[in-house]
């Protein structure tokens, strides 16, 4: 039986999160990753088997509201966002908590200004050797209340236990995501370390190791994205990958193929022990279920895709790319996005900026094939803001049966 956390109420839902319960009881083993497919005449919705809070976001958000909780008056301080979800970080700052950093690093508010009495609550994300030494030399504990996910400290073990066995450590990950910058902190105590973004980037990578490419083009190749003292010809000798969780965990693989085949072409397949470390047990459970889910909800079929979560996941907007690749896709980050049935605003991915589209939603009469809107979220998007979404598209639909039918089935199967 998985853990239940705490979650506060207002986060869960009278719709997604009926039909998530319904799912885990008639799929425990989590095996059928065909979408739940809720059928309201002229739309239909069909959604993702797995989506929205994960493990380590409802530890995190249990952790936060235990510590409001147990420190009534006391100052309380989050490194930066716990999450990356703004009703999430906005219900948290209403309650009093203050963020000591923004998602970039940026002081906010000083460490200065913190005495031995505030409490300070390290993000899912955690956070840097540095930061904690910063905090530790002003008599705060940062992890009296530790929110870091649980598959973030499995990479910073890992990255530890390779970088005692002498291998380099490569990252997969967006060099100044606070998820990474933790990792490259925690890493570099053991090990050298380099961060690789994508598969273009690795390709450079792996021509340095085979011996292709120079020092200096791995120095202006990677400036900024190794650690201090990196010697290109001595540290890529030995190498294991780890990542960042919330990337595209077939992009992870990807990269780890492609630098152990260069492992290979240098050493030879029988050395490669010598060479290359096995660190696949780093990938996100959660990461991966919900990417594989939105495979399988993108090879089910739709018109249109609905993605909701914070414009700056980065778990979301991987899943932004898989629908791309097949179908008009907008990228929300609540209901209120939608401003009608003609004009949708929403984040473009490739420009990371936000824009207006028009038409976006094609609203066919009664007796034509229904509307498919594909719908999933991040693992950090509360299950309430799909249902405010799904609600006003609804709502655009007269002839639009009712919520309680379209939930018949799928009471039906919680009672069997």
């Amino acid at each position: 039986m998985p853990r239940e956390f705490d979650v506060p109420h207002f986060y869960r839902s009278s719709i997604i999160s009926f039909v998530k319960k319904s799912r885990r009881i008639t799929d425990p083993r989590k095996r059928d990753l065909s979408p739940s497919v809720l059928e309201f005449g002229p739309v239909r919705f069909k959604i993702a088997r797995h989506f929205g809070f994960c493990y380590g976001v409802e530890n995190a958000i249990e952790i936060a509201y235990r510590a409001l909780e147990e420190n009534p008056d006391k100052r309380v301080f989050l490194l930066s966002e716990m999450i990356h979800n703004p009703r999430v970080n906005a219900n948290l700052q209403q309650r009093g908590v203050q963020f000591l950093c923004d998602t970039a690093g940026n002081q906010l508010i000083p460490f200065d200004t913190l005495t031995p009495h505030d409490i300070v609550i390290v993000p899912a994300f955690g956070t840097t050797l540095e930061i904690q030494a910063e905090l530790d030399r002003r008599g705060i504990n940062p992890y009296a209340y530790n929110t870091t996910c649980p598959f973030v400290e499995k990479v910073w073990k890992k990255s530890r236990e390779i970088g005692l066995q002498n291998y380099t450590v490569v990252v997969h990950g967006k060099r100044y995501h606070e998820e990474t910058r933790a990792t490259f902190s925690h890493a570099i105590a053991e090990a050298p370390v380099v961060v690789v973004r994508d598969l273009e980037e690795t390709k450079n990578l792996a021509k340095v190791i085979r011996g292709e490419a120079s020092a200096a083009f791995f120095f202006a190749c990677f400036e900024d994205r190794f650690s201090q003292g990196f010697d290109p010809n001595l540290h890529l000798q030995r190498i294991g990958v780890v990542n960042q969780t919330t990337m595209l965990a077939t992009e992870t693989q990807a990269i780890a193929d492609l630098l152990w085949r260069a492992m290979v072409d240098r050493y030879g397949e029988e050395n490669i022990d010598e060479h290359f470390a096995d660190a696949k047990d780093t990938l996100c459970y959660a990461t991966k279920e919900n990417q594989d889910a939105t495979i399988a909800l993108i090879e089910d079929g739709g018109d249109l895709a609905v993605i909701v979560g914070g414009y700056n996941s980065s778990n979301t907007s991987h899943l932004v790319e898989l629908c791309e690749q097949k179908m008009p896709t907008y990228f929300i980050c609540d209901a209120d996005e939608m401003i009608s049935p003609t004009r949708i605003r929403h984040l473009g991915i490739d420009t990371k900026t936000v824009r207006e589209t028009d038409n976006w939603l094609p609203m066919n009469p009664l007796g034509c094939a229904p509307i498919d809107i594909v719908l999933t979220a991040g693992a950090s998007c509360p299950d309430a803001l799909l249902d405010e979404v799904l609600r006003k598209i609804i709502s655009w639909f007269p002839e639009a049966s009712s919520i309680d039918t379209v939930l018949g089935p799928y009471h039906d199967q919680m009672l069997d």
